[in-house]
């Protein structure tokens, strides 16, 4: 059996920027080959069961030979793998691409081309550079900076110039004095507006707006490395007045989000939207328990509850499972009130059909134990084994008759802490949803300093469970996702 070849433009780093059908492609892909360039943020869509090949190239290094990297597309190919060739931009402008098929055709396998944004048209976009104005020019001219190893730049400096056109070099900073010079001594004005955007769409973004005769100083001053556009054009004097990525609230602030991996995706996305650096860290999964007896006893006993209630959106698929592997759905809870810690719980019981009773004003369990503090009884908690204390105290204090039921567990686990330990060096926000949140946080990294930490929490009782670590700390107004990016905004 024969297997496939995607080549995927991952585009410029920003993954909003990946198109659909090329995530359609990752999330199929059995082998991803991929470069330097493609961000770590994609590189976190890969399927947890792929294989992963790393041919990182750089300017002057290539960790694996291009022949070689044609033959591991082959090899895995004939494996009868689909294989994902994963490359930064569009893998037709200057990446290479038709290189790399030339080999898959000449021996019959199978292979699709899935463009990519190129950096040369998104970068100086995210810079508040328009490539073309109207007012300015009606042209754009995309060149690479990058010539073959030993072998000087071959670039008609004079036709760029009578183009009259935006300039759009790729791969270009080590020779920005000599594409400049190049320019000036083709006749290009020497207070042409010119700019340099290094490590473009990405949060981490920094650009040097000046003019052609000054840019390499000034790019050299500021010390801008690859990868970085060069652009030169009229237009680049619009950049001051259509930054718009420099002004997001949030652009360059580094955050850890340490919610579970399946429930993080929301708050990661906003906090990018708003420009932050944002490093996935899921400190906790929820896991159904296999044997809970107590859960299968209530589910037959239904009917002599008045309450049900969830702390957690973790609780409703754990509970409505059980249900229906007893042969039963949700007729069985005819009679029996709902009550949901908050919005997202209710949302994960309407899922299931079924809106909540009850919705705190204020999503924690203090507020949610208040809230049915003359709730007639029996109430069945469905719950994490290691919940809060609130709500059977106050069951308890009234005499309210109730069932606590821990119907899955709280697992304590995280990927790699290296990346996180690295950020610590530095100030740095960290998001607690959770108390758990907190305590799988600091547990997976012992010993660590957590003196520049801002832990950014959700409710008091979050931030009282990572103040007895040591970490400072901000408390969300309301235990939503919307007070918690307010929240983080603000600091």
């Amino acid at each position: 059996m024969i297997g496939n070849v995607i080549l995927v433009g991952a585009g410029p780093g920003d993954s909003g920027l990946l198109t659909q059908k090329g995530l359609w492609a990752l999330e199929q892909a059995q082998v991803v080959v991929y470069d330097r360039l493609v961000s770590s943020d994609i590189l976190a869509l890969i399927p947890p069961g792929a294989e992963k090949i790393d041919v990182g190239k750089e300017s002057s290094h290539h960790l694996v030979p291009q022949e070689q990297i044609n033959k591991i597309l082959l090899d895995k190919a004939r494996e009868g793998k689909r294989v994902v060739r994963l490359k930064g931009g569009d893998p037709f402008l200057f990446g290479r691409g038709g290189e790399e098929l030339e080999l898959l055709e000449e021996n019959g396998i199978p292979y699709q081309v899935v463009p990519g944004v190129t950096s040369a048209l998104s970068v100086p976009a995210y810079a508040g550079i328009p490539v073309t104005h109207r007012d300015f020019c009606s042209s754009v001219h995309i060149i690479t900076g990058h010539a073959r190893a030993g072998a000087r730049l071959q670039i008609n400096y004079e036709a760029l110039c009578r183009a009259g056109g935006t300039l759009v070099f790729l791969m270009g900073v080590t020779a920005l004095p000599q594409i400049c010079q190049g320019l000036l001594d083709a006749g290009m004005s020497p207070g042409m507006p010119a700019a340099v955007v290094e490590r473009g769409t990405l949060p981490q973004q920094r650009k040097v707006v000046s003019t052609l005769e000054q840019l390499p100083q000034e790019a050299k001053q500021a010390q801008i490395k690859s990868p970085a556009v060069i652009v030169v054009g009229k237009v680049c004097g619009l950049s001051q007045r259509f930054d718009w990525f420099d002004r997001l609230p949030l652009k360059g602030r580094q955050i850890i989000v340490t919610r579970p991996a399946d429930r993080s995706g929301t708050l990661c996305g906003r906090l990018r939207q708003l420009g932050a650096s944002v490093t996935g860290y899921p400190c906790i999964r929820t896991v159904a328990r296999d044997n809970c007896p107590e859960l299968d006893w209530a589910i037959e006993h239904l009917g002599s509850y008045r309450w049900l209630v969830f702390t957690s959106p973790a609780g409703p698929p754990v509970f409505f499972d059980r249900l229906h592997s007893a042969g039963r759905d949700a007729r069985a809870l005819a009679g029996v009130k709902l009550a949901a810690i908050g919005p997202k719980t209710a949302s994960a019981l309407e899922r299931f059909g079924l809106r909540a009773d009850l919705v705190p004003e204020t999503y924690d369990s203090q507020h949610l134990a208040q809230a049915m503090s003359e709730v007639e009884g029996p109430v069945l908690l469905c719950r994490a084994s290691r919940g809060s204390d609130a709500l059977p105290a106050l069951f308890s204090k009234n005499g309210i008759p109730f069932e606590d039921i821990s119907c899955y567990d709280t697992v304590y686990e995280a990927p790699d802490p290296a990346p996180v330990l690295e950020l610590l060096k530095q100030n740095v926000l960290v998001t607690f949803t959770s108390a758990s949140t907190v305590r799988g946080f600091v547990e997976s990294l012992p010993g660590a300093d957590l003196s520049r930490v801002l832990g950014c929490c959700i409710g008091p009782q979050t931030a009282q469970e990572a103040r007895k670590y040591g970490i400072a700390t901000v408390t969300a107004r309301e235990a939503t996702m919307d007070s918690l990016i307010e929240c983080i905004k603000g600091v």
